[in-house]
């Protein structure tokens, strides 16, 4: 009997402490998960989308003394002697929209095509890229010289488009004459794919547009139709069409201008080219991918303020 009793004893003894020892396994034999939490959350915002920002190059002044242009690429030129005054991101190769038509006139005019020549418009002259509108429906017929003055003082697409459309052999010799007389002015990342500059495709530089500003001033022509700051055109079916100057500078009594030319497409931004004198100075000014609607009327009023409360005191550039 004892040795029963003692047997028993050590038996409860046993089970006693397998159930004390086993929740303690159990929970020990469990994978161990450690999180660590940040003070700051590691999920990121989704990216704004925005326009991207060309770096600027070794030419741009970037100092307080600077006029602090919005434009994304700038450039204004000392007519005379070629110095550059001011430049930022003059490199950088953009689309720039209408600016494209100072080389259409200019192929327009080396070809010596006859100005009084009434020039139509055909469907083909329709804008099927951005849609934009024209008042100059299928059918209107108009002189050269008038399709011209409209096309580089109001930026009349449909009139630039009939141009290159009515040159010996076409749209297509149109556009490869467009790109040898880049390539004559030395325009070396310069390329055009029509006249209008309603392609994205139709790119330049600062550097580049400033060569091309300098050839189209040599044209009178081109000097008079771009600085017009309203015309009246008749056309051949009887109508009677208003139009003005898409610069607004060319109508201010404070500015002096010999060639203008603006530009935009959503590719683009806001562009401007001009050449004017400021401070008795003759300068050629580039204006590129301006965001607001008046962001390059703006940097052109500040490249003016600035060079004139420099006059007299110290060289630019």
């Amino acid at each position: 009997m004892k040795r029963k009793a003692w047997r028993m004893a050590v038996c409860a003894s046993s089970v006693m402490a397998l159930l004390a020892w086993a929740p303690a396994h159990a929970a020990d034999g469990k994978k161990r998960v450690h999180v660590k939490y940040s003070s700051k959350s590691s999920v990121k915002a989704p990216a704004r989308k925005h326009r991207p920002v060309a770096k600027r190059d070794d030419s741009a002044h970037a100092n307080a003394d600077s006029p602090g242009l919005k434009s994304t690429a700038a450039l204004v030129v000392d007519l005379t002697d070629g110095h550059t005054i001011y430049g930022k991101n003059t490199q950088t190769v953009t689309p720039i929209a209408s600016i494209t038509k100072l080389m259409t006139a200019m192929v327009v005019l080396d070809a010596g095509l006859p100005l009084e020549e009434t020039v139509y418009i055909d469907a083909a002259d329709l804008d099927i890229v951005k849609h934009t509108y024209s008042r100059l429906g299928i059918g209107t017929g108009l002189p050269r010289s008038d399709m011209l003055r409209l096309a580089l003082m109001s930026s009349e697409n449909r009139a630039a488009a009939s141009l290159g459309r009515a040159y010996p052999g076409g749209a297509e010799a149109f556009i490869a004459a467009m790109n040898r007389k880049a390539v004559e002015l030395g325009m070396w990342n310069t390329r055009f794919v029509d006249p209008t500059g309603l392609s994205s495709e139709n790119v330049s530089t600062a550097d580049d547009l400033v060569k091309m500003v300098k050839g189209a001033y040599q044209y009178p022509l081109i000097r008079e139709f771009t600085t017009t700051s309203a015309h009246e055109v008749g056309t051949v079916a009887g109508r009677n069409l208003q139009y003005r100057n898409s610069n607004g500078l060319v109508r201010s009594s404070t500015w002096e201008i010999g060639l203008s030319k603006t530009g935009y497409i959503s590719e683009a931004g806001r562009c401007l080219v001009m050449q004017a004198r400021i401070a008795a100075r003759p300068v050629i000014i580039v204006l590129l991918d301006s965001w607001g609607r008046q962001t390059r009327i703006g940097d052109a009023n500040r490249i003016k303020k600035w060079m004139e409360s420099h006059s007299g005191r110290k060289p630019l550039g």
